[in-house]
């Protein structure tokens, strides 16, 4: 929080009981489930806590049938959040060896920590035997966290954020892990379309949320789904910059030069016909001079 720690105990008591982490009780105090999930060495010590503990998988190949890792972050979320983040991108980057060991990252740190942050702070702690896995495989990054999605999963870059779990999203903004303002999918994406990587995916069930990255592949190999949600993807991002999308725009997106125009105007035709996007001035009788924003604009 950039504040020097107190010298005096007890006004550090003080600080924990203001931040809601622990209560008095006569001469006692209580740990509360706010502060062990946070802050505990431990989860093991507090009861139903034990359960909520972030597991990373990676396996060897595109299904779950040989694990090849595993590791628990058995600490509270923000004693333990960077060491996790650091094995992910351990187990999803390919390793060069030369002069020294060199590690080539598959996905966006800052993608990974976004992502993961939020499923911490969106749980639905009320659904046991679920934890938060994140599975690593050939092919894709699955991150699952118990608890449907709050918020439409097409609109996740715009619409305001909103928590289950208010108290802790505030504690987690003050310690800087976390965004308050929306901006965690912008920044995901930002960082996405930086390494030339499909769309996420965001799938939401009865009782869970996951989230879906993909490693790198050329336009052309890209599905047609794949590309859609790019497009899209890419025309909210501009949109909340207070921008338009036009084929210069996307064919940046998509790492492609003026050859590309043609690709690009077929990957726009689609994303209109789905109805994802329009025309920012729909009575523009120039096709090649169009800008586009997003459905709900």
């Amino acid at each position: 929080m950039d504040r020097k720690v107190p010298q005096d105990m007890d006004r550090v008591i003080e600080q924990m009981l203001e931040l809601g982490m622990i209560e008095r009780q006569e001469d006692l105090y209580n740990i509360l489930n706010l502060g062990a999930i946070l802050f505990a060495h431990k989860l093991n010590d507090f009861g139903t806590l034990a359960t909520k503990e972030v597991i990373a998988r990676k396996y060897a190949g595109s299904n779950n049938r040989v694990l090849s890792l595993e590791y628990k972050m058995t600490t509270g979320y923000a004693v333990g959040l960077e060491d996790l983040i650091d094995t992910v991108m351990q187990f999803t980057g390919t390793e060069f060896i030369e002069v020294k060991r060199t590690s080539i990252p598959t996905y966006p740190r800052v993608a990974i920590r976004e992502l993961v942050t939020n499923l911490c702070i969106h749980q639905d702690f009320a659904i046991s035997g679920m934890p938060i896995t994140i599975e690593v495989f050939d092919n894709r990054l699955v991150m699952t966290n118990p608890g449907s999605c709050l918020n439409d999963v097409n609109r996740l870059i715009d619409l305001p954020p909103h928590s289950r779990n208010e108290a802790m999203a505030q504690l987690m903004l003050q310690l800087d892990l976390c965004e308050r303002r929306g901006s965690g999918y912008d920044r995901a994406v930002e960082a996405i379309e930086a390494m030339l990587l499909p769309a996420y995916k965001v799938q939401s069930g009865y009782d869970y949320t996951r989230v879906f990255l993909y490693p790198k592949k050329d336009v052309k190999e890209m599905t047609k789904e794949e590309r859609i949600q790019a497009c899209y993807q890419h025309t909210c991002l501009l949109y909340e910059d207070k921008m338009a999308v036009t084929n210069q725009t996307m064919r940046q997106r998509f790492g492609l030069d003026a050859k590309g125009i043609s690709m690009i105007s077929h990957i726009i035709a689609d994303t209109l016909e789905c109805g994802l996007i329009k025309y920012e001035n729909p009575e523009m009788s120039s096709k090649r001079y169009a800008t586009y924003i997003p459905f709900y604009g």
